[in-house]
């Protein structure tokens, strides 16, 4: 499978994580789900959370032989308990500290959204004006309009990053590791792309929901459009700074990554590992530990970041006109769970999932060349989960299963 296709099964990976965990949370959430979630009937869940136990988390986060894994760092908080962990680096024999930095790959797509929701707020942007308002001639005409709620809640119908052209080698990926692109370049290079037909519309714009990166590339634009000032910019003024994030960055295409952090890698078809930490990424690529995105995702359902009616609309699932969950379309890993199964689960740069039980979860995973990282919590912030994994191989499976058996020894002793 080449590089599109993972990157579109890493997005997938939350509806999975969430699958796994099906004792994650030990409260159901009703008032958090929308209306059209939750009228399934639902086991009865648990009343008390179980201590948690630092030996098994410890465990659950350990290496395992011929797990495609070189070291990871773990936070998880439940009802006032903390624990931090970390596991060493298979590849250097070296511990791991538990503020160790990591590539955050689509976590940074709620930063986006966060940001985006602010200039709405501000009334410097209107989430229901389409793209070709605020930036004419970016989509070629063949493209109707798209809002800009339609971008965040994946609903454009706009194509793939890349689709079309030539998937990119492991090999190829460990070689051009330091390049570079700007939101431009990515957007004209899959919309306009040089030697073979131009993509068009994959669906009428908000008529079903299908994850695509994308539609963040052009929030990124959006964001330096309007305010004048880049990306990394906006996210250090309006979330880095005002929540004291020591140690989460933008890099803007600086490769080397502070001291200390969780290495990642990637195998060459010649067996031989490279240390791909340092990368040149895109505008939007960013920097974390387990403790920020923690305080991150705390002060975000906290309301701390964003008005009550911006908050609202983030965790706002997509309707059709009957009031109906737009349907799920592009892929089979996300939305394929719970009560409402092939339905839209993306709200506005964040996903759900309805456990068994009747839990909500919401949260974000995010995969970078050598990384894989998943933030996933309960809308009232009972139940925390903050895992990074140093991966050594494209489909960053051993991320996800260490995220599962993470959550599965917090939640379900």
């Amino acid at each position: 499978m080449g590089i599109n296709a993972k990157r579109r099964a890493a997005a997938a990976a939350f509806t999975a994580l969430a699958t796994a965990v099906t004792g994650f949370a030990v409260v159901a959430e009703a008032s958090a789900a929308t209306p059209s979630l939750g009228a399934t009937a639902m086991a009865t869940p648990r009343t008390t959370a179980p201590a948690l136990d630092p030996a098994a988390l410890q465990q659950a986060i350990a290496m395992r032989s011929g797990e495609a894994a070189a070291g990871a760092v773990a936070l998880v908080r439940s009802e006032g308990q903390t624990w931090r962990g970390s596991a060493g680096d298979t590849q250097t024999g070296r511990p791991v500290a538990d503020d160790a930095h990591f590539r955050i790959g689509s976590i940074s797509k709620t930063f986006s959204a966060v940001v985006l929701l602010q200039l709405a707020a501000e009334h410097r942007v209107d989430l229901d004006q389409s793209v070709q308002q605020y930036l004419p001639g970016l989509l070629p005409a063949t493209f109707q309009p798209i809002t800009l709620r339609q971008l965040l809640n994946m609903t454009s119908g706009l194509p793939q990053i890349g689709d079309g052209g030539p998937s990119m080698t492991t090999d190829q990926l460990i070689a051009g590791r330091f390049e570079y692109q700007g939101f431009r370049q990515i957007i004209d290079s899959t919309l306009r792309p040089a030697g073979r037909p131009w993509p068009g519309p994959v669906f009428a714009p908000g008529t079903a929901q299908s994850y695509n990166s994308l539609n963040f590339r052009i929030v990124g634009l959006l964001i330096e459009h309007v305010t004048g000032h880049s990306f990394g910019d906006e996210v250090g003024a309006r979330i880095v700074r005002p929540l004291h994030l020591t140690g989460t960055f933008v890099p803007q295409g600086r490769p080397r990554m502070p001291s200390p952090y969780l290495h990642g890698y990637l195998t060459d078809s010649q067996g031989t590992v490279t240390d791909v930490s340092a990368a040149g990424g895109d505008p939007s690529s960013m920097i974390s530990t387990t403790g920020d995105l923690n305080t991150f995702i705390t002060a975000l359902f906290q309301g701390r970041l964003l008005p009550r009616a911006q908050l609202t609309q983030m965790f706002a699932l997509p309707h059709d006109a009957d009031d109906d969950l737009l349907p799920y379309t592009g892929d089979s890993g996300n939305c394929q769970t719970g009560p409402e199964k092939g339905k839209a689960c993306f709200g506005l740069g964040i996903g759900t999932d309805t456990l068994p039980d009747g839990t909500v979860l919401w949260g974000k995973t995010g995969e970078d060349m050598g990384y894989f990282t998943a933030m996933f919590a309960t809308r009232d912030l009972r139940h925390v989960g903050i895992v990074s994994t140093g991966v050594t191989d494209l489909a960053a499976e051993a991320g996800l299963e260490k995220a599962n058996r993470l959550a599965a020894a917090a939640f379900m002793p």
